[in-house]
């Protein structure tokens, strides 16, 4: 492993074991009296984090490499169910650490934020479809950027200029976007009210005056494109190149961290495996900004 690896897995298990000191409520319930589990709390999201860093989609394989190259960072280490069952519990502490280390970055306070969606595949045969413990929740949907039908789920993404996400959601493949992004922003009102005057910046698909009133009642600003029959509207030339800002988010979350192949069978299952994509991003950009790194859309080049 690589000394860039080890020094930001330090860091990630210090931040943890930091915010679960302050916040113990955020750790999976255990009863008072039993034995302690011998790979911790901190432990966990950290190798979790680190698995989708390195590409690892399979679990099983991912604890034969640490067990062969990550002895020196975790002496414990569970079999595949147990590592399984305890990582679908930890969703919450995962989203809490990626607000925080998100919250920890020079970039956090960028008064330009991105919105898009992109999709969650989770089934490709009708069999799987029929079977799937998803159904109800995934969903058959289009994606236009690929120009085809999928069975899923869309990850909507609210990120700044850098690719730091902000707020983000898993819906169903037909859930319209604008609602959801209203929705994220209701959710956390904070987030908004500290940051007057945001600009937001949409595909044609954030459209619509009362659902631009309901942003402005924010004070953010919608920059979009212009949909048939519209006259332009202001930021038209600076469209297309954040098109492709955005378009490499995603890239980054499928080529890089494999998102479409996340193997996850059940909600909780899916939400945990997202989750570990979205924490591995922010700690990459979390780590290239404290070290004084370009922080860069895409992922350091670690070696395993």
């Amino acid at each position: 492993m690589t000394p860039d690896l080890d020094s930001l897995a330090t860091a990630r298990y210090t931040k943890t074991g930091d915010l679960l000191k302050e916040s113990p409520h955020l750790a999976p319930w255990r009863p008072t009296v039993g034995i302690a589990p011998q790979l911790t709390d901190a432990e966990l999201v950290t190798l979790a984090m680190m698995q989708a860093m390195l590409g690892f989609t399979s679990e099983a394989k991912w604890l034969r490499h640490a067990r062969c190259h990550l002895r020196h960072l975790f002496p414990y280490l569970p079999q595949q169910p147990g590592y399984n069952k305890r990582l679908r519990k930890v969703a919450e502490l995962l989203r809490r650490i990626t607000r925080l280390l998100a919250a920890d970055t020079s970039v956090w306070s960028d008064d330009v934020w991105l919105v898009d969606s992109t999709p969650v595949e989770c089934g490709g045969s009708r069999e799987t479809v029929k079977r799937s413990d998803l159904a109800g929740w995934a969903e058959y949907g289009y994606c236009a950027s690929h120009s085809r039908f999928f069975w899923g789920l869309c990850l909507h993404l609210v990120c700044t200029l850098h690719g730091l996400p902000v707020a983000f959601a898993l819906t169903g493949a037909k859930a319209d976007e604008r609602e959801t992004l209203l929705d994220l922003l209701a959710a956390e009102p904070d987030l908004v009210a500290d940051r007057p005057g945001q600009t937001l910046i949409g595909d044609k698909n954030y459209f619509g005056r009362g659902f631009e009133h309901q942003l402005a009642e924010h004070a953010i600003q919608l920059l979009r494109p212009a949909r048939k029959g519209e006259p332009e509207r202001p930021g038209a030339p600076w469209f297309k190149p954040l098109r492709q800002v955005i378009e490499s988010i995603n890239e980054t979350f499928k080529g890089q961290l494999d998102l479409e192949h996340h193997r996850g069978r059940t909600p909780r299952g899916v939400i945990a495996r997202v989750m570990q994509r979205v924490l591995a991003l922010t700690a990459a950009i979390w780590h290239n900004d404290h070290t004084r790194q370009p922080v860069l859309r895409s992922l350091i080049a670690f070696d395993h």
